[in-house]
């Protein structure tokens, strides 16, 4: 959490296409990873985040808990940095878009106005999620369950049946390395080239290790690679060289 939160001020600092990113290859679509947690791809012009999770100190609010109520800002520069950064032709948002069914009927007009302007002069998907499965409220794009595109499938939660050239969000992955005799952390994209998983976007969101147990099963871990958000560079770990 601490770390999306450090990117919110630093997205300055990651300038031009190739600061910092790696390439991959999911179902043989070209993929590009970004440290600021979204995937490009080129071949189609397409970005594509994750768990947004817009609203969500304001859903937490509405029960009661105050948090600062700063994230869904600081989420959205991160997301108009990367936009500017790739000016991408569609923007597919992978479910979690915000934290709960009420966030974007009660988005502010002010915040409604920066996804407005990121929008304009591009097509805008959004999938729905477990936490806003009613899809957006008067705001720019369309609302799906899942969508083919550019010989993917992309959905919310990854299918364990299905999941050849899929995209998927929901599990927030995360990996553990040893580095200078420290252990760290980071939220990562895992793939191991048939599927993959992306890092949760949203400055709020949590993450699981790919070790837990709801992880097994989706890949294979003799291909498995974590492409871990540094502080301006992806790091790239196969899993048999991450920590349990």
């Amino acid at each position: 959490m601490m770390h999306r939160l450090g990117l919110a001020a630093r997205t300055a600092t990651l300038t031009g296409r190739e600061a910092g990113s790696e390439e991959t290859v999911v179902h043989g679509v070209a993929a590009v990873c970004d440290p600021l947690g979204a995937l490009y791809l080129p071949d189609a012009g397409a970005l594509v985040v994750s768990d947004l999770h817009l609203e969500k100190g304001a859903a937490f609010a509405r029960r009661g808990m105050m948090l600062p109520p700063y994230d869904t800002i600081a989420t959205l520069n991160i997301l108009a940095a990367v936009i500017a950064r790739y000016d991408p032709r569609t923007v597919i948002s992978l479910g979690d878009n915000f934290h709960d069914r009420r966030g974007s009927a009660h988005l502010p007009d002010d915040l409604r106005g920066v996804i407005g302007a990121m929008a304009r002069g591009r097509d805008w998907i959004w999938i729905n999620g477990n936490h806003d499965p009613d899809g957006t409220t008067d705001l720019p794009g369309t609302s799906v369950d899942e969508l083919l595109y550019g010989g993917l499938v992309f959905r919310h939660e990854p299918s364990l049946t299905a999941g050849r050239g899929e995209i998927a969000g929901h599990l927030h992955p995360s990996a553990t390395v040893r580095r200078r005799e420290k252990y760290v952390r980071r939220p990562c994209f895992a793939t191991d080239g048939t599927r993959l998983l992306m890092p949760a976007f949203g400055v709020l969101a949590g993450g699981l290790d790919l070790n837990h147990k709801v992880m097994h099963g989706l890949f294979d871990r003799q291909a498995l690679v974590a492409h871990l958000l540094g502080r301006d560079r992806i790091y790239s770990v196969r899993y048999a060289n991450l920590l349990g």
